[in-house]
């Protein structure tokens, strides 16, 4: 009988040690990407999976962290939400990931998060930008991106400084991205006295926009606020042009890829985005973003996007988090070293990181961009935020 019990109690050690250190063994670290492989961002969801891939396989040549490899286990939402739960649920249950890094999507995120937390797994810097990926907070929690509702207020904010708009249109995707956009529009606009004068939503994945161009173009819309993906913002810009309605075009960090003015070509010159993740071009003025680049399209002959240097800035910055835990590494210690180290900007121009018990946004501020001569160019730095949600 006291064997019996003696043995029960080890094993339930046991399990409560497995449970406490998930992912982690000796030798290596498990983690996990939710990406678009397949769905209407496959172009980005291969620049992130690339561009983890990359900085795994320039850390684990390096030793690892703290002699442990990395493993990398990934999973193709699609850019759909009921598969990015299903993905998540497979990378807990199944894989018995430590983290989920650089998961891609709003509405994705959204929809396997409650689940990732329950689980006790860490949501490392998704490629979202809900409040809610910070809000309220939780050691589990760790955002990047701005929220797109101090995005949108933000940047309508220059726009409107930088010109007189009168009357403001917005596109918007049907999902918790676009309508939280849309809701931020709202609110920024009625603290100037304003209201949208025309709204048209979207469903994700759509290729037809004649019939919201039309509307907006009806409303005598000077500005539009763009609140889409890649494909969505080519198509829908492009159908503007082709109807003859020209206003500013003001798309959100969703837009910032380097497809934008490659793919949509000419229809696309004078669009505005933002960012907080610098766009790598290999002639870039920061050699050290040269050298990277060159390395990048060696590697994967071709050329990398934002959101390459996003996941590879997000592995990066985990790595150095990581490495701080010390050799005793669980979800304890990494909390511990997150609230306790504080990272400048990377060589490559990424922002600085920096979180504690009750702020879990390690980055606030965007930079307005525009599409001239086919490319992004940054014309300002970092904007205060203006009107944060509370």
């Amino acid at each position: 009988m006291l064997k019996t019990c003696l043995t029960t109690l080890l094993l339930s050690a046991a399990t409560l040690a497995m449970a406490q250190n998930k992912g982690v063994t000796d030798t290596e670290i498990v983690l996990g990407l939710i990406t678009d492989l397949s769905g209407p961002i496959a172009n980005y969801g291969k620049e992130s999976r690339n561009g983890m891939n990359m900085a795994i396989d320039e850390i684990n040549a390096k030793g690892g962290i703290q002699g442990r490899k990395i493993r990398l286990v990934i999973e193709d939402h699609g850019y759909e939400p009921k598969r990015a739960l299903l993905a998540a649920q497979k990378l807990v249950q199944q894989d018995n990931v430590f983290a989920i890094l650089g998961h891609l999507g709003t509405a994705t995120n959204m929809a396997a998060l409650p689940f990732v937390l329950e689980n006790k797994v860490f949501n490392f810097m998704p490629q979202g930008a809900s409040p809610a990926l910070s809000e309220p907070p939780s050691p589990y929690k760790i955002a990047l991106a701005p929220s797109y509702f101090t995005m949108t207020t933000t940047t309508l904010d220059y726009m409107l400084k930088k010109k007189p708009y009168q009357r403001i249109g917005v596109l918007y995707q049907d999902d918790d991205y676009g309508r939280e956009v849309m809701e931020a529009a709202d609110v920024y606009l009625k603290s100037k006295g304003l209201a949208v004068a025309e709204k048209v939503s979207y469903k994700r994945g759509a290729t037809d926009f004649a019939s919201q161009m039309a509307k907006l173009k009806a409303a005598n819309c000077d500005l539009v606020l763009n609140a889409s993906t890649l494909r969505e913002y080519i198509g829908s810009v492009g159908e503007a042009r082709k109807i003859g309605f020209n206003p500013d075009f003001l798309g959100t960090a969703a837009n910032y890829s380097q497809q934008v003015p490659t793919l949509g070509g000419a229809a696309m010159d004078g669009v505005y985005g933002s960012t907080f993740i610098p766009l790598p071009y290999a002639d870039d003025a920061n050699p050290a973003v040269r050298t990277w680049v060159a390395a990048y399209k060696k590697r994967f002959t071709d050329d990398p996007g934002l959101y390459s240097m996003y996941s590879y800035y997000a592995m990066t910055t985990f790595a150095k988090l990581a490495d701080k835990a010390g050799k005793k590494f669980n979800a304890e210690t990494f909390n511990a070293a997150m609230e306790a180290t504080k990272l400048g900007p990377d060589e490559l121009g990424n922002p600085p990181f920096n979180v504690t018990k009750d702020n879990r946004q390690s980055n606030k501020k965007v930079r307005m961009a525009q599409v001239t001569g086919g490319k992004w160019v940054l014309v300002t730095g970092y904007l205060d935020p203006v009107l944060e949600q509370k």
